[in-house]
Formats: structure tokens, C-alpha cells, sequence
């Protein structure tokens, strides 16, 4: 479903989801949004000539397991975007955003629903790839594929090549299982094995990044020695950008 404007194609499709029953496979797309929104509620800013999509998914599987489609959308992303780079380089960011050349391009939104039992009823994945234009301000540097010099400034096709590597990551995860997915995420990493700063919502820690778990959080070496593991909080990469600074977009 195309739409000129909406207000969130994450809203719009969890409507469809939730009040009409929306089959696996729907996806929401729109030139713009008024309303967007990334991690957290943190302002999305929306303009027309950057893709916004939203794909609704019934899974049939735990909460736990839903998370790590986060995952299977990063590496779609990133298998999408890096093709139509001239020269950059495509990475993935824990926990779910996609960088050019250590800067933001694209990020990732999962919002779902639980049945009577306690599984997924539905699962909306959010994307928005700033093709066009990006924020200048943004805490984590952002850039766009036409500032890293690609051809692609048409949303639409961008929008195909994205599903059509969605599609090929999913049936890979509903098959095999999140191994597979994992193993495919570490290639496309941004910062395995090197210092980090991983901000949470009660204080920041600095350390190594060892690892991603069997389930998808991100295994931390403190300069302690302790070993941390992290279901939820937010990367920084030391010298890159200050994680006091500002906020996202």
C-alpha cells in the first residue's frame, strides 16, 4: 500500500495488523512522514526523496525468537544498500541500524503484538533509508547513499532490491534458525573485536566488543575484566562520536 504522506507507516500498519487482519507479507510504504519515529520514540525525520516502510509479519513464534528479526532486517538492509555503493563500505550497527562509512543510513523499527498465549500475533518491521537527505545534527554521524555517491535517488527501487534481500534473510531464519542469521550479522558488524561505549539507560560502560549471544545481545568485555551481557541500550565507537552529546534522530 503507497501512500503520499502518513503520518508513521509503523502505525498505519499496525492498524492494518491489529483491525483488519492484515496478511503476512503487507507492507506499508510512504514518500513521507509527519510523525516518524525511531528507538525509544526518537523523532524520525521524514522527508520525501528517503524511503519509509513498514512490512507486517506473523511469524508464529515467542517474543524472544521475534527480536531477532531485528537482525534478519539489518542484513537485508545492508545486502541491499551495498550494491549500489560506488566505493563505501555497508555495515551493521548493534543493535539495529545500518551504517556507510561509520555513518547512519538506515535504521530498523520492530513493534508487535501478543495473542491469548503468549506468542506473536503480528510484528511490524519499520525501515527508513535516508536515500536522498539526512540530518545534519544527528548525535550518530548520518549520511545518505546520494552524499556517498550513489545513483539510486529514486525511493522505489530501493524499496524492491530491500524487500526482495528481506525475503531471502527470512525464509533463511523461519528454516534454519537465527544461527545462520548470526553468523551472517557478524560478517557485516561494525566494531567486533575493538573498543565500544555502550550507553543504558542507567549509566555508561566502556569495554570490548567480544561477541554477539546465541540469542542476539551484544557480549561486552569491561576493562574490568567482567564480561556483560546486553539485551537493549546504545553504541558508540570511541573517537567516532561523543555518546553525551545531542539527540538522535
Amino acid at each position: 500500500m503507497a501512500y503520499d504522506s502518513l503520518g508513521s507507516t509503523n502505525d498505519a500498519a499496525k492498524r492494518l495488523a491489529r483491525d483488519e487482519g492484515a496478511a503476512h507479507g503487507t507492507l506499508v510504504w510512504a514518500l513521507r512522514q509527519t510523525e516518524g519515529r525511531g528507538r525509544r520514540g526518537r523523532p524520525w525525520i521524514s522527508p520525501e526523496g528517503n524511503l519509509y516502510a513498514s512490512l507486517v509479519l506473523r511469524p508464529g513464534c515467542t517474543p524472544a525468537s521475534a527480536a531477532q528479526l531485528s537482525f534478519v532486517t539489518a542484513g537485508a538492509l545492508a545486502d541491499a544498500l551495498q550494491p549500489l555503493l560506488p566505493e563505501g563500505i555497508c555495515q551493521c550497527k548493534w543493535p539495529n541500524d545500518v551504517l556507510l562509512d561509520d555513518r547512519k543510513a538506515a535504521g530498523i523499527l520492530l513493534e508487535s503484538e501478543t495473542d491469548d498465549a503468549g506468542n506473536i500475533e503480528w510484528l511490524v518491521v519499520g525501515v527508513g533509508i535516508n536515500v536522498q537527505h539526512y540530518p545534519p545534527d544527528s548525535e550518530f554521524p548520518a549520511t545518505s547513499l546520494r552524499n556517498e555517491g550513489s545513483r539510486a535517488d529514486d525511493p522505489a527501487p530501493v524499496l524492491v532490491r530491500f524487500v526482495q534481500a528481506f525475503s531471502t534473510w527470512y525464509d533463511v531464519w523461519k528454516a534454519q534458525g537465527f544461527s545462520p542469521v548470526r553468523q551472517g550479522w557478524l560478517q557485516l558488524a561494525r566494531g567486533i573485536g575493538g573498543p565500544i561505549v555502550v550507553r543504558l539507560s542507567d549509566c555508561t560502560l566502556n569495554g570490548v566488543f567480544a561477541d554477539l549471544d546465541e540469542d542476539g545481545a551484544l557480549l561486552l568485555d569491561l576493562d574490568t575484566g567482567e564480561r556483560r551481557r546486553i539485551t537493549a541500550g546504545d553504541v558508540f565507537f570511541p573517537g567516532l562520536v561523543s555518546p553525551g552529546s545531542g539527540e538522535a534522530t
